[in-house]
C-alpha cells in the first residue's frame, strides 16, 4: 500500500504560508534567533478563542486549518503531531505566576494549555473531531515518530486520511537556556551566510508544519512518502552509511538512484560534520536550516520543504548547495540528525 501527500501548509521565519511564491523571495536576518512569521489568524481562528491562544497553538491550528483547506477536507480520521518542546510559553507562565502569587490562587488556564498535547487538542476541538487524536514527544524524532504513527494507521486500513504536524516554539528562556548549552551561536550573523561562517553553535528557529497523509490516489497529490527510518546514536560515520544503505535497499533504490538530498546542515562544525563524512554518489544536494533556523522538530519544514519541490520541479536556488545536477526530481531523500542522538531518513516519490 501507498502513502500519498495530499497537501502541505508551513508556518516559518520565511514566507511560506498561504498562496506565496515558492521561495523566490528568501527573507534574510541578522542575528542568532529566527522567529516564524504569523498569519492573519483571524482568518483562520475565532477571534475570542484567539486571545486565550499561545503562540505555538496559534500555529499549529492555523497550519492545520490551512492544510485541510488546500485538500478541500473538513474531518480528518485522525489527527498526530510530534513536538520536542510543547507549550514553553504557557509552561513558562504557569512557573512564573506560582512563585510570583507564592502558590495561591493560581489561574488555570496557563497550566491547563501547557501540556505537550495541547496543539492536537485544540485542533479537535476546532473541528469537532473525535477520532484517533496522539502526540509524540520524542525529543529531536518527534515528527519522525508521528509520521511513523500515521503511516502504520494508514497500511492498517484504520482510516484514509490523516493529519499530521510537527510544532515548537522559540521563547526568550529558552533561546537563552539553549545557548548557554552551546546549541546557538553567540554573535549576530546573516541567516544567508550561515554555511559561510562555520563555528560552533547554530540559529534558534521554530515553526509549524502540517500534511495531510492519505492512501488514495490522486492527481492533486503532491508527493508518494515511499519510506521512513530513525536511528539512535550511531557509532561512526561507518554506522550511518550502513542504516542509510539497508534504507535505500529496503526501498529498492541505490545512492545514484536519489536525484535530491536535503541534509540538515545547520552552521555548526561538529552538526556539518557528521553531513560532510557521508560521501556517497548522489545527485544534487540542498540544505533548509538557515531559512528556519535549528529546532527539534525542523525536518517537518524540510518535508514541507520536499513536496513542493517534487510538486513544482524546481529546486529553488537559495536551498541548493552548488550546482543542479539532476533535470528532474523523482526521488527525494530527507537527512536529517538533532545533536548527532536523534537521526531520520524519509524518502520522497514523485507520484
Amino acid at each position: 500500500m501507498k502513502v500519498y501527500i495530499r497537501s502541505a501548509a508551513a508556518i516559518s521565519a520565511q514566507k511560506t504560508f498561504g498562496d506565496v511564491p515558492f521561495l523566490t523571495e528568501p527573507i534574510e536576518y541578522e542575528g542568532t534567533r529566527l522567529s516564524a512569521i504569523e498569519p492573519d489568524y483571524k482568518e483562520y481562528i475565532d477571534p475570542k478563542l484567539i486571545r486565550r491562544m499561545s503562540h505555538i497553538i496559534k500555529m499549529g491550528v492555523a497550519a492545520a486549518r490551512e492544510c485541510l483547506n488546500k485538500a478541500n477536507i473538513e474531518m480528518p480520521g485522525a489527527i498526530i503531531t510530534g513536538t520536542a518542546y510543547g507549550c514553553l510559553e504557557d509552561t513558562i507562565t504557569f512557573l512564573t505566576r506560582m512563585i510570583e502569587l507564592e502558590e495561591e490562587m493560581l489561574p488555570p488556564t496557563a497550566f491547563i494549555q501547557s501540556t505537550h498535547n495541547t496543539v492536537a487538542a485544540q485542533i479537535a476541538l476546532m473541528l469537532k473531531c473525535h477520532n484517533y487524536n496522539n502526540t509524540f514527544v520524542h525529543k529531536g524524532i518527534s515528527f519522525e515518530s508521528a509520521l511513523l504513527d500515521a503511516t502504520m494507521l494508514l497500511k492498517e486500513k484504520e482510516t484514509d486520511t490523516i493529519l499530521v504536524g510537527g510544532t515548537d516554539e522559540m521563547t526568550d528562556a529558552s533561546f537563552a537556556i539553549l545557548t548557554r548549552l552551546g546549541l546557538y551561536k553567540r554573535w549576530p550573523l546573516s541567516n544567508l551566510a550561515l554555511f559561510n561562517t562555520p563555528s560552533n553553535g547554530s540559529i534558534g528557529g521554530e515553526g509549524a508544519a502540517f500534511f495531510l497523509l492519505t492512501d488514495k490516489s490522486s492527481s492533486e497529490n503532491m508527493a508518494e512518502l515511499t519510506g521512513i527510518k530513525t536511528f539512535y546514536k550511531p557509532k561512526n560515520k561507518e554506522d550511518i552509511k550502513k542504516n542509510i544503505h539497508m534504507f535505500l535497499e529496503n526501498n529498492d533504490l541505490k545512492p545514484q538512484d536519489i536525484d535530491l538530498v536535503i541534509t540538515g546542515k545547520n552552521g555548526d562544525l561538529k552538526n556539518d560534520a557528521v553531513y560532510n563524512n557521508i560521501t556517497l554518489p548522489w545527485g544534487s544536494t540542498a540544505n533548509y536550516k538557515h531559512l528556519c533556523g535549528e529546532y527539534p522538530t525542523s525536518v517537518a519544514f524540510a518535508l514541507w520543504l520536499a513536496v513542493n519541490v517534487i510538486k513544482q520541479g524546481n529546486i529553488p536556488a537559495i536551498i541548493a548547495e552548488g550546482e543542479i545536477k539532476v533535470p528532474s526530481l523523482k526521488k527525494v531523500l530527507i537527512y536529517n540528525h538533532y545533536q548527532n542522538n536523534y537521526h531520520s531518513l524519509m524518502l520522497l516519490s514523485a507520484c
